[in-house]
């Protein structure tokens, strides 16, 4: 099983996600190393690696934002999360948790 967090240095939403993510990784059972950071650097990498913006989690290489395949908005900038109700810089744990949970 592999979670990463995909992101951009200085991007506020990454760093106050870790924590979290983090904590949630280890509440479904899954080690500490099944966790990567993968910074993102340059808009042409953003664009290989499909990368929606900052902060991005996929769990065995898919998002947890349950509409992401259907997305093709990539680049270099700080991600938007709308979730239930309200807008966020970190996807919904729910999202996060479906995601661990069903991951092998």
């Amino acid at each position: 099983m592999k979670v990463e967090l995909l992101y951009f240095d200085g991007c506020p939403g990454y760093e106050a996600l870790l924590p979290r993510l983090r904590e949630l990784v280890a509440e479904a059972g899954h080690p500490p190393d099944a966790l990567e950071l993968r910074a993102v650097e340059s808009p042409d990498e953003a664009e290989r690696v499909r990368f929606l913006g900052s902060p991005s989690v996929r769990v065995n290489g898919e998002d947890v934002e349950p509409a992401a395949a259907q997305r093709d908005d990539f680049g270099l900038k700080c991600r938007i999360y709308n979730g239930v109700g309200q807008q966020s810089q970190t996807p919904p744990e729910e999202w996060v948790r479906t995601a661990l949970d069903g991951a092998c």
